[in-house]
């Protein structure tokens, strides 16, 4: 049980960046591979918070004061399998802990409709992650991870997440997008182990 001693130990650590990966570009814009940018999109609308292109983060962020607390959204525009350079710019300006960090990204262990949190953990192949990793020098940051399923076969996995979802699938990933906003304010107060038991008991 040592993974879940560490993560409580950091249980109360708030949450100061906010990372929602995607690819830019219109024509990735729908693809399942941006369902982090999905999320983190809808975070800034409630609160206001505008992004804005900054060449040193590689990325476009936005400052913002959320429940209380000053947070830092970030969506790397360095295409997917390069989000560790944005990442590692803003931790290492801001002099950011890895447990103060929030990644979310889209997950194919997951079905669509199902939204986890948690701390640390693998790559699980998926090279946004990877590279983050590499940066940090760190696995231990935090994931929102986002259901969009699995197409079956491996070698169908990049044709299928920079594809848009089936109109079904959009309607549960919606509906997992929306749960997790609704525990953005317990994850940015740093009480993560509430907010993992209010979304995995949805």
């Amino acid at each position: 049980m040592a993974g879940f001693s560490f993560a409580e130990v950091h249980v109360s650590e708030p949450i100061k960046l906010i990372v929602g990966l995607g690819n830019p570009g219109a024509e990735y814009a729908a693809t399942r591979h941006n369902a982090g940018f999905w999320w983190v999109d809808e975070l800034a609308r409630l609160h206001n918070a505008n992004f804005r292109a900054d060449g040193k983060f590689h990325g476009l962020i936005a400052k913002t004061a959320l429940h209380g607390h000053e947070v830092q959204l970030l969506k790397p525009q360095t295409f997917m399998n390069l989000s560790g350079r944005a990442v590692g710019a803003v931790a290492n300006f801001y002099k950011l802990q890895p447990a103060q960090i929030l990644v979310v990204h889209d997950e194919l262990d997951l079905p669509p409709g199902s939204a986890k949190l948690k701390l640390g953990g693998g790559h699980g192949g998926h090279n946004g992650l990877k590279d983050i990793i590499a940066h940090l020098g760190t696995k231990d940051f935090w994931r929102l991870r986002v259901g969009i399923g699995h197409p079956g076969e491996r070698a169908e996995v990049v044709n299928y997440v920079l594809n848009a979802p089936r109109k079904e699938e959009q309607v549960l990933i919606g509906e997992a997008l929306q749960r997790a906003q609704e525990i953005a304010p317990l994850i940015i107060e740093g009480k993560l182990e509430a907010a993992m038991l209010k979304l995995h008991s949805a």
